[in-house]
């Protein structure tokens, strides 16, 4: 069994956090938690297609020059190559979880 309590942790950004659910060569899933104003830098991925689901909060993807809101158990796919970028604009912590195929690391690339 995995959780929050024991899978691998990162830091991220200013004060996000990240946990490997899963990290295995043909697929991840994240657990990432974002507090209030805080955003990630505007990328895209060569060849990994993601699926940002959030948990609780709300997310405010940017995607493909397109805003999107999404609330607690609602998600957005984003296609490989797509310039993205995910923002906390709520006055509560964003939880989403973030499933790429393959794994998203090593793999972005920064978008103007």
């Amino acid at each position: 069994m995995i959780s929050k309590d024991n899978a691998e942790h990162y830091v991220w950004g200013q004060g996000c956090d990240g946990w490997h659910l899963l990290k295995r060569p043909d697929v991840s899933v994240i657990h990432e938690r974002m507090p209030p104003g805080t955003q990630e830098v505007r990328h895209y991925h060569r060849n990994a297609r993601q699926l940002f689901f959030v948990l609780s909060g709300r997310a405010t993807l940017e995607v493909g020059g397109r805003r999107e809101q999404l609330a607690p158990h609602q998600a957005l796919e984003v296609e490989p190559g797509v310039a993205h970028q995910v923002f906390n604009e709520g006055p509560e912590p964003l939880e989403i979880l973030v499933i790429s195929c393959p794994p998203s690391h090593g793999d972005r690339v920064s978008a103007p």
